[in-house]
């Protein structure tokens, strides 16, 4: 008999096949959370990530060893898709009320506003004079870490940190956006970032049927965008 003893060792291939199976998993895995944390919050348990993805919960933790860490990439993977839909708006469209438009559209499309970090979405009520209205979190109830604001977050929902960088680059090209248009004079004069990004969050309504979740979404964006055009008084 010759070769030595390999028991226990996995062929090439098996090894190469585990690894295709770990990424499927892995996509699975994101698949679901943007699914479920877009229907219900990043309140929503991993629990339910793990039943959408069709993988053990076990097999979640193994990737994202918290729930934190789940959260955190899911929102900074829409942050930056934002960003990215905003920058295409920017230098693709010379009219800037149509840039501001595609932007909103391609963003309540993707869904993407639904999905973002607390601390990106939240609106203050009053901006002091000559400065733009900043988002800002919810405090919790205990006043320590922060609430995703909206009645729509769910209980318990997670404290979502995001990069600076990250959240101020969507927050610089949606201001630039935003000046343009109202410059234009196509955009109110009280409109903020802070408006148009909550316009992006709760225009695209999470209903059972895709196809009446598209129409009610369609709808009420238009509405949405009439009213944040200027209106002659009267």
């Amino acid at each position: 008999m010759s070769g030595s003893d390999t028991s226990g060792e996995l062929p090439a291939n098996g090894r190469s096949a585990l690894r295709v199976d770990a990424q499927r998993n892995l996509e699975h895995v994101l698949r679901a959370a943007r699914e479920v944390f877009g229907e219900l919050g990043y309140g929503a348990p991993m629990e339910d990530v793990a039943r959408r993805a069709r993988v053990g919960v076990g097999t979640v933790y193994r990737r994202f060893p918290s729930k934190e860490v789940l959260v955190k990439r899911i929102a900074e993977a829409e942050t930056a898709r934002l960003t990215e839909q905003a920058r295409a708006a920017l230098q693709q469209e010379d009219e800037p009320w149509a840039a501001l438009a595609r932007f909103l559209r391609a963003s309540v499309d993707s869904g993407a506003g639904r999905l973002l970090p607390p601390q990106v979405l939240g609106v203050t009520a009053q901006a002091p004079e000559g400065e733009p209205r900043v988002p800002q979190q919810r405090p919790s109830p205990d006043g320590t870490a922060p609430q995703a604001g909206g009645e729509g977050a769910g209980a318990g929902a997670e404290s979502v940190s995001v990069g600076g960088t990250d959240a101020a680059a969507l927050l610089d090209v949606v201001g630039q956006l935003v000046a343009r248009a109202r410059d234009a004079g196509s955009l109110r004069a009280d409109v903020s970032v802070s408006d148009v990004l909550l316009v992006i969050a709760t225009a695209a309504p999470s209903l059972p049927d895709p196809e009446q979740q598209a129409v009610a979404s369609a709808r009420l964006l238009d509405i949405l965008l009439d009213g944040l055009r200027p209106h002659a008084e009267g």
